[in-house]
């Protein structure tokens, strides 16, 4: 069965064999964890979910993560269907979703016999017994909340024998449960394993900050999930610049919460106060009547002028036409664009110098640098910033797709377009992993260069988190609406190319069949009979118009990509009602779910990343076997 081999032939390898030989010191322990892996690569692989562009919509999120995109509802009715009623089973999951509010309610209206606890419990069991059945029994034990492991492992393992011995002390132990006042903190610890085994992973592909309330509240809740990733969207990487300590990322994370009325995020979620800009504003701009307006205004002229500074400190960017502060006319009051001249709109330009466009006055000067040093000082934004580093990344190559949020940048003829910067040219992978690495050094060494560039993947030319030329200020400073037209990457057209997606999944060694690109940013317009794929297949768009404000553009509340071991499926969702009449109504956020790939063989874990690195441990103690059972090395012996 082993191929045994002389001394010799472990050469640099006999130091990692002798560790190894540590944590596995007999030929028992050996066999006995090739057998374990040998079994784990024959379970089917787990479930995958892919969200994008979440824009701070915690309570729909919130619900989505609870009720894993609809996936234990569809489990309960599979399982249940036969024996419980509609409103039994939605009964059932609103208390998965909900336990604590559900619970509370139950009572409140006298329902919370031991009839009820026993119903619910049993159930519970069964639903968790069914999710579980692909993991291992370590894995499922792990997942279980510490206080009931024992417990739970036990009701989830019960076997009925010629007798019903075993089913009378599982009984027991439910009732025994009731009669004790644990039937609440039971139920919690059971709705949260099934959820734990209903998603096995969770790809946020980009965009939690910006538009919707609470994109602090949805970070909080991703530090708490099991296994997650995030692809770093345009929004994201603009909080992590202000974060890092760019002016300019900071001015515009400003000016965007201003522009979408949501200063509560910054104030009340991460004590940034704006006071001293509203005072400035009012002093200003008392012209303007509207406090929350003047003060944009006043920060999105600091703003263009911390643009035109750092386009000038970089000729590379080939962005000098988007310094329009020295274009402006101040007593015509137009601007030249491309050859052009445009009227601005009435708005007052009293802190601009015609002979230096781009100064910032002192009250300027004074106002962004208190807003960088209450970026700088906010701890809990520094926590979720962190967090973001640390599960996140500017793309990922996870089980055989490749996932970003943006774009990768392609010429005309749709090849990767050459993107010089700091004397060398890059594209594709290149590309990105320089991205990735200049976002790391912003926020660990405060570098200039660095600094700059988050900006720039905010909204540089070729950024690959932008894909496309923000039109800022002609939005707020022109009229002539044509000039708000926001030129896309030529990746938006060629997207839609079989053999460009090929390429982009090659040039990420990708070379398999059923490989993908899972996408976000540009919102699907299903309303318009858009499709989210694309490319023959080969990527998808999951973008759906999670965030509110682009459901009126969609037509829908949001995709999630589900990838599990039969194939991929693409749910869209409705738009969520409420929390409160998620609990009292049972109201579920209604989707619709259309099967993308069916696989013909089932997929396991021995197909996937895990399998891969799986098939290597085995590959080394099969190694150390053959070294303990030559005699290379000496076993310990039990």
């Amino acid at each position: 069965m082993y191929n045994f081999t002389s001394g010799e032939s472990y050469g640099s390898n006999a130091r990692y064999l002798r560790l190894l030989a540590e944590k596995y010191p007999t030929i028992q322990d050996v066999c006995t964890e090739i057998i374990n892996y040998e079994a784990i690569l024959n379970l089917p692989k787990g479930t995958e979910h892919f969200m994008s562009d979440l824009h701070g919509e915690y309570e729909a999120f919130f619900h989505i993560l609870n009720n894993c995109s609809g996936v234990i509802k569809e489990k309960a009715e599979l399982l249940f269907s036969d024996s419980l009623s509609s409103e039994e089973i939605s009964d059932l999951c609103t208390l998965i979703y909900y336990p604590s509010d559900k619970i509370r309610l139950i009572k409140a209206s006298g329902r919370a016999t031991p009839e009820w606890y026993l119903f619910m419990l049993k159930h519970l069991i069964e639903l968790s017994k069914y999710l579980s059945s692909k993991y291992t029994r370590t894995t499922v034990r792990k997942a279980m909340p510490e206080a009931y492991a024992y417990i739970m492992d036990e009701l989830l393992h019960a076997q009925p024998d010629e007798d019903n011995n075993q089913v009378r002390y599982h009984n027991k132990i439910i009732e025994t449960l009731i009669q004790l006042d644990n039937g609440d903190d039971f139920i919690k610890a059971l709705a949260k394993l099934i959820k734990r085994l209903s998603v096995d992973r969770l790809h946020i592909v980009g965009d939690i900050f910006d538009r919707g309330a609470r994109p602090d509240t949805i970070l909080d809740m991703l530090m708490d999930y099991h296994s997650l990733d995030i692809e770093w969207g345009n929004h994201d990487i603009l909080w992590m610049g202000a974060a890092s300590g760019s002016e300019a990322c900071v001015a515009t994370v400003v000016r965007n919460s201003l522009s979408y009325n949501n200063m509560d995020v910054l104030e009340k979620g991460y004590g940034i106060s704006l006071r001293p800009l509203t005072i400035f504003a009012e002093h200003t701009y008392g012209s303007i009547e509207d406090l929350t307006e003047a003060s944009k205004v006043a920060i999105s002229i600091i703003l263009f002028k911390l643009e035109g500074h750092i386009i000038k400190r970089h000729p590379d960017y080939n962005m000098n036409k988007r310094i329009l502060l020295e274009r402006i006319d101040l007593k015509n009051k137009t601007v030249n664009i491309d050859g052009k001249d445009y009227e601005l709109n009435d708005i007052p330009l009293v802190t601009i110098d015609p002979d230096d466009p781009l100064r910032l006055t002192r009250e300027e000067q004074e106002v962004i640098d208190g807003l960088v040093a209450a970026f700088r000082e906010s701890e809990r934004l520094h926590k979720h910033i962190q967090f973001l580093y640390d599960k996140g990344g500017i793309y990922k190559v996870y089980n055989g797709n490749l996932l970003y949020h943006g774009c990768i940048p392609l010429d005309d003829d749709g090849n990767f377009n050459r993107v010089a910067l700091d004397g060398r040219i890059y594209w594709g992978k290149l590309y990105m992993d320089y991205a990735d690495h200049t976002a790391r050094i912003a926020y660990v060494k405060k570098d200039r260069y660095a600094l700059d560039f988050m900006w720039y993947l905010w909204t540089g030319n070729k950024s690959p988190l932008c894909g496309r030329v923000i039109k800022t200020f002609e939005r707020m400073m022109l009229k002539d609406k044509e000039t708000w037209k926001e030129p896309m990457d030529n990746y938006y057209t060629y997207y839609r190319n079989e053999a460009v997606c090929s390429m982009i999944l090659r040039e990420f060694g990708l070379f398999e069949p059923t490989s993908h690109i899972i996408n976000g940013h540009t919102p699907v317009k299903v309303i318009k009979g858009e499709s989210p794929i694309k490319g023959g297949g080969k990527l998808i768009i999951i973008d759906g118009g999670f965030c509110h404000a682009y459901q009126k553009t969609t037509g829908i509340a949001g995709y999630t990509l589900i990838f599990n071991s039969h194939g991929l499926r693409l749910k869209s969702h409705h738009p969520f009602k409420s929390r409160e009449s998620a609990v009292s109504e049972n109201t579920d956020i209604v989707s619709e779910s259309v099967r993308l790939e069916t696989i013909n063989h089932r997929v396991m874990i021995g197909d996937t990343d895990r399998g891969r690195k799986i098939k290597q441990e085995i590959a080394d103690l099969t190694e150390l076997l053959n070294a303990y059972r030559s005699g290379i090395i000496v076993p310990k012996f039990k």
